[in-house]
Order: structure tokens, then sequence, then C-alpha cells
């Protein structure tokens, strides 16, 4: 009997070993519980797809500077903004020969140009490389026409140079010496059959016939995007030049240019009616109206 007891109690004792063993392996310890699970539920829970769910938080945090920051293309055209234009020829190479021959006050250096015959028979060649068409606005004619003029006039000079006048130059108006896409076309051609028939009388103080009673020749080129304001200027810059014209309120003694072109000039009023416009003397509507000399010497 004693030994059935003994035997009962070291099998009863060997059971509670082994449950002991087992509830320490399934419980361990609960301080290790925190902190290891919730690192494990956040960076091992996987989308049916089998790619990572970023947090809630997380996305907030991606999404924030997206909206503040922009792209890199965005910043780019930011930084950089283009420079828009209607021209349809670039003028720019004439707009410095320009600037680097003729005064502010219209003399021109015709010798310093005629060292520059190439990029001045350059400028011709665009001229006649890119005849207007039907899709031109009437800035970009008016610009195209009146620069054409001009580097013809300076051309048709430096053909014949050294001379005092252009009136030396046999039928200086009529030469034809260049080209617009495939016609021939002289001085005469661009300003009576085309910038005439444009209705805007500001053209005679655009265009320049190399001598020192014409208009200054502009020291730059004309543009379409403001050929318009560079006219007014030339308007005003011509009637209150007193070595070109004498105006006071009760008579005034002005360019033959008024008197050659006064069809142009008076179809909205008489001639003080377009003079008033830009002098910065109000004239008389019964002023006395006479004509200077004109100065055909060359102007440089």
């Amino acid at each position: 009997m004693k030994n059935i007891i003994s035997l009962l109690t070291v099998v009863f004792f060997i059971a509670s070993c082994n449950s002991q063993k087992n509830i320490v392996e399934e419980n361990p310890n609960p301080k290790e519980v925190i902190v290891s699970q919730p690192v494990m539920t956040k960076a091992v829970k996987a989308t049916p797809s089998n790619t990572l769910e970023v947090p809630k938080e997380t996305e907030n945090n991606l999404e924030k500077p997206m909206e503040e920051k922009p792209t890199e293309e965005i910043v780019i055209q930011a930084s950089v903004p283009v420079i828009e234009t209607s021209s349809k020829i670039d003028h720019s190479s004439f707009d410095q020969l320009l600037q680097k021959y003729v005064t502010n006050d219209g003399h021109v250096d015709y010798a310093g140009l005629k060292k520059e015959r190439k990029k001045l028979s350059s400028y011709i060649n665009l001229i006649k490389n890119n005849a207007p068409d039907d899709s031109w606005s009437k800035n970009d004619l008016l610009a195209y026409y009146m620069n054409a003029y001009n580097v013809m006039t300076i051309d048709l000079i430096l053909r014949n140079y050294p001379k005092e006048s252009i009136k030396d130059i046999k039928n200086p108006w009529e030469q034809r010496f260049w080209q617009i896409g495939d016609k021939w076309i002289n001085l005469e051609d661009i300003e009576h059959k085309i910038l005439r028939k444009m209705d805007d009388p500001r053209i005679h103080f655009g265009i320049n016939c190399a001598s020192f009673s014409c208009p200054p020749l502009l020291n730059e080129a004309f543009i379409a995007d403001k050929v318009d304001t560079q006219l007014d200027q030339l308007a005003v810059q011509f009637v209150n030049d007193t070595k070109r014209n004498s105006i006071a309120a009760d008579r005034v003694e002005i360019s033959n240019i008024f008197k050659w072109f006064k069809k142009d000039f008076t179809k909205e009023g008489d001639i003080i009616n377009f003079l008033n416009k830009y002098s910065k003397v109000q004239i008389n509507d019964n002023a006395r109206v006479r004509y200077m000399e004109y100065n055909w010497n060359l102007n440089k």
C-alpha cells in the first residue's frame, strides 16, 4: 500500500511540473508582449495584393509636402518665363546695326555700316525669304515694310558711297536691287503701292530717305508688338523738331513732306488738325501755313 501511495505521489509531481512548463511557454513575459506586438502589427500587416499597407497617419504626412511644394516641371516653367511676340520675322539683326551706327538724333555712320555689309546683306536676304502672307497683321506688315524700306535705302547709299546726297544717284527710288519673295522691288513700290495704301500717315515719319530734312532715322528696328508706339513717338519728335519745323500758335512753317503727301495727312481734317495731334504748341485754326526748303544732304 505504501508503495502504491509513493508511486501516485511521484506521478502527480511529474504531471504538475509539465503543466507549469506549458504555462510558461504559452504565456511569455507580459512586458515583452507590450513592446513587440504593436511593431509586428504595423510592419507586417499586408493588403490582399501583397503590398505593404501604409498607416493612415503616414499617408497624411506624405500628402502634405506634395500640396505645398510644386513638382519640378512647374518650378522650371515658373522660373523661365516664355517671352511671346506676335512678330512674324526676327528683326533683331537690323536692330543691332541701327543701335550701333545711328545716333539718337538720326545721324548715320555710313562708313561704319559699309564695314558691316555682310550683316546688312544677311538681313536683306531675311526680308527676301520671308514675304508676308494673308496671316500677317497690320502691325506685322508695317514693321516689315518700314524696315525693308530703311535697310534698302541704306544699302542703296552704300552701293554708291561716298555721295553727298541721295539725289546724286540716278533714279534712286526706282532702282530694283532687291527682292521680296520672287518679285524684284524698289523703294517707290514699297512707299506708294504698299505703305501709303495702309492709311496710316505716320509711316512718313518711319521711313527715311537718307536726307537731313527727312524725319530722323529711328535707331532701332520696328517690331509688330510696339510699332504703334514707335510711330507715335516719331510723330511727336518730328512735328516738334525745330530743325525741321517751326510752330507757333498763329503761324507754322513746316516740312515739305506735309505738302507732298497732303492727301495722307488731311483725311480726317486739315493740316492744322493733324499737327495739333502731336504739337506741343496748340495751333490756331486760322494760323498761316508755309513750307520749308528741303535739305537733301546726306544724313551723316
